[in-house]
């Protein structure tokens, strides 16, 4: 075995648990969460999800943030969140049925519209990925690119993107609910960010699902998809 497949059969195991997978979707949302909360999204015991969280830490899927006595764990960056939602993605998808109104309407609403880390997924995420596509803003001949027409076009709407060190300007990552890809990288960033700061999307109690306001069209998309994804 050479040491680059002996790294790779090491985070294959850190996941191949479903109490450590559990956890990393769960921290998709982008928040550092506290081992407790954690516990009960897996449903095991402190010390059990305390032994988890350390295996991670140590492998690096994980960082840990230390405020006071308090221990916070989050993603250790953007392109591991790209990994976990790229994994599920690819994954066998199981036909979950729905027993109550309120399970299908949190079922809904995180198809619809949410965050993958720091950018935007669902419905909206690849809707907006097709209009900059068809409207020539990103480039997919080799790859993936920003075009200038791009550039332009965030530059119009007030949009700075940050750089930063060892992150792509843009990049595509598998839509967990769509299968098609959505924007990531520091574009995707700065784009869901854009939307939550204007208020055309607002977070929704309990997870990454959003709630999507009508003016979400001035990122170019057409009206009929608007409509389609303003949550009832």
């Amino acid at each position: 075995m050479t040491a680059e497949g002996a790294e790779l059969a090491g985070w294959a195991r850190m996941l191949a648990d479903g109490t450590r997978a559990t956890v990393c979707l769960a921290l998709l949302d982008g928040r550092a969460w506290t081992a407790s909360e954690l516990a009960r999204v897996a449903k095991v015991s402190r010390p059990t999800i305390s032994e988890h969280l350390n295996v991670l830490v140590t492998g690096g899927l994980l960082t840990e943030v230390r405020q006071g006595r308090h221990r916070y764990v989050r993603l250790a960056g953007p392109d591991t969140a790209e990994l976990i939602e790229g994994l599920a993605a690819l994954a066998p998808r199981r036909t979950e049925v729905a027993n109550s109104l309120s399970a299908v309407s949190k079922r809904d609403a995180f198809a619809r519209a949410r965050t993958c880390y720091d950018h935007l997924a669902g419905k909206l995420g690849v809707a907006l990925a097709d209009a900059m596509t068809e409207r020539g803003l990103i480039d997919w001949s080799d790859g993936i690119a920003l075009t200038p027409e791009g550039q332009a076009w965030l530059e119009d709407l007030g949009i700075t993107v940050e750089a930063r060190r060892g992150r792509p300007a843009v990049r595509s990552c598998l839509d967990v609910t769509e299968r098609r890809p959505h924007i990531a990288g520091a574009v995707g960033a700065a784009l869901c960010a854009h939307a939550l700061r204007n208020g055309w999307v607002k977070h929704i109690s309990g997870g990454r699902a959003l709630k999507v306001d009508g003016a979400v069209r001035e990122f170019g998309l057409p009206s009929g998809v608007v409509r389609t994804l303003r949550s009832p």
